[in-house]
């Protein structure tokens, strides 16, 4: 019993990190990508074939085309370390986790879904290099290490929900609110907005339209919707710094600001509706708040002319909404049934503890 307590506390510390070290590298990975450094290696896994970046001369050697920038290469390289020792974690879950995974409460599942979605990730890292900044390839490595961010995330929210005992005496765990359709909308909107904004990055699109609320002096300026949307652009160019025209970028960027005012307006709508159930209240007001902070970021980011240290807190922004949605999802689900105190027995707990 004393076993499957500490394996199940150090389980839960994991997941927790996991979280943190996915917030480091979805940041690591902004950095990388706003000091032009994507393709700081023009290789993977290794930097001009080594494992650290090389000097100038291997680096010459190697691929004559692509001159070495010790720096950049070095920003890339970290990222990539970074993001290896998040996959290491994935695996140590995974293994100490077996044990466990017989219980009817325990996440095994998640562990496993979350090892594919790691596995996932790292491909769509080596295709951002190898297919050269292609946007559609950027846009989904950011959206996937969001979604690694969030499994994580679940991940340590089950676990911990399994340490609470909060199982019936047959095993079962108990039923908990299924998400009404208005935090659906709310997740469906916000995934829409987070791709937008990697769209945005993806394409050099953040300051195509300066000046807010209008773009460009006009409220709707000349836009090419087709080409700023066209999802099936050519691979092979390099897309350091985009290759759409101006006008196509100024359509990707009022997307953008159209998404960001739907995702706000099912954000109020959550506040509104479920504004009377006290327990909810705190992470409904968290939620709008992290909205709010979030929106301001990014007219800042228009007005002074996207700034390196502002964009970075842009994305740190869309990291908060998203923790701020999931936990305020998970609330709402585990409310009632959590907050019955029979079910939270020391009982049961011993019981799952024992295998």
């Amino acid at each position: 019993m004393h076993a499957a307590r500490r394996r199940l506390a150090l389980l839960k510390t994991l997941s927790l990190l996991g979280v943190v070290l996915t917030v480091m590298v979805i940041l690591l990975g902004a950095w990388t990508r706003l000091v032009d450094a994507g393709l700081g290696c023009p290789d993977w896994p290794g930097c001009y074939g080594a494992l650290v970046v090389p000097d100038e001369a291997r680096a010459l050697a190697h691929t004559p085309e692509s001159p070495l920038e010790s720096a950049k290469a070095w920003m890339e390289m970290i990222h990539r370390y970074v993001a290896s020792a998040l996959g290491l974690l994935v695996i140590a879950l995974l293994v100490l986790g077996r044990p466990l995974r017989r219980h009817a409460d325990y996440p095994w599942r998640l562990n496993l879904g979350l090892l594919a979605l790691i596995l996932v990730q790292g491909a769509f890292g080596a295709f951002t290099v190898t297919l050269r900044l292609w946007p559609q390839v950027v846009t989904l490595h950011l959206l996937g290490g969001l979604g690694v961010m969030l499994v994580f995330l679940w991940l340590h929210l089950r676990l911990r929900r399994c340490d609470s005992g909060s199982l019936t005496p047959g095993g079962v765990a108990p039923p908990r609110r299924a998400l009404t359709p208005l935090w659906g909308l709310a997740g469906v909107l916000l995934v829409a907005q987070l791709a937008l904004g990697g769209w945005v990055s993806s394409n050099y699109a953040g300051i195509a339209c300066q000046g807010f609320p209008t773009c460009n002096g006009e409220w709707w300026p000349g836009l090419d919707w087709s080409e700023g949307f066209h999802l099936t652009q050519s691979v092979g160019p390099n897309y350091l710094h985009g290759q759409l025209h101006a006008e196509a970028r100024s359509a990707i960027q009022v997307g953008h600001r159209l998404g960001a005012l739907a995702l706000g307006a099912a954000i109020l709508a959550l506040l509104v509706c479920y504004r009377r159930e006290t327990a909810m209240r705190p992470w409904l007001v968290a939620l709008t708040l992290a909205y709010g902070l979030q929106f301001s970021l990014g007219v800042a980011n228009v007005l002074l002319w996207l700034p390196l240290w502002l964009a970075l807190l842009h994305t740190a922004g869309a990291v908060a909404l998203v923790l701020s949605l999931a936990m305020a999802a998970w609330r709402w689900r585990c409310l009632a049934p959590c907050s019955t105190p029979s079910q939270q027995s020391s009982r049961h707990k011993k019981e799952w503890l024992h295998v």
